[in-house]
């Protein structure tokens, strides 16, 4: 991915009246282009999160290029019913967006039932290393609370 630093950190916003939320300066500058552009992408139900454009497009076109192949190789005929369930997937998971003023992110209306919150409530943004989260406070203390225990194994794994 374009930047070698880890995006950590973790900490709560409110959702303004207008769907905006305002990202803290370290979190923006290292998900958004000079023009202020990044992406917003549907994760799991209760959490977006931002990428910026130029990894976003390499983690996407590595493994549409791959479909691709497979496609044009014939390998996936009889997987057709699948493959269009990708592309369904694949064209609703992501909208390019431009922060506002001060770092504000306008959740774009088609990921804020997506997201699970109303306006005025709460929001966790997560540093996810390579991107930045935006969690429904519930979905977040879920996933702390299963993944959590296993945070000294799995950062052992990916550190050996």
């Amino acid at each position: 991915m374009g930047e070698s630093n880890f995006i950590t950190g973790e900490m709560r916003r409110a959702v303004d009246n207008r769907f905006r939320v305002t990202l803290p300066t370290e979190f923006a500058e290292a998900i958004s282009d000079s023009d202020d552009h990044c992406v917003v992408a549907k994760e799991r139900f209760g959490c977006l999160s931002l990428w910026r454009p130029t990894d976003w497009k390499q983690h996407i076109d590595n493994g549409v290029s791959l479909l691709r192949q497979k496609m044009e190789s014939g390998r996936l005929q009889q997987r057709l019913d699948e493959v269009q369930r990708l592309g369904r997937l694949l064209s609703t998971r992501h909208q390019d967006v431009q922060l506002g003023n001060r770092s504000r992110l306008l959740v774009p209306e088609t990921f804020r039932e997506f997201l699970g919150v109303a306006a005025g409530d709460d929001v966790v943004i997560v540093g996810a290393v390579i991107c930045v989260e935006i969690w429904n406070p519930d979905a977040w203390l879920s996933v702390l609370k299963d993944e959590m225990p296993d945070f000294g194994s799995l950062f052992k794994t990916l550190a050996d």
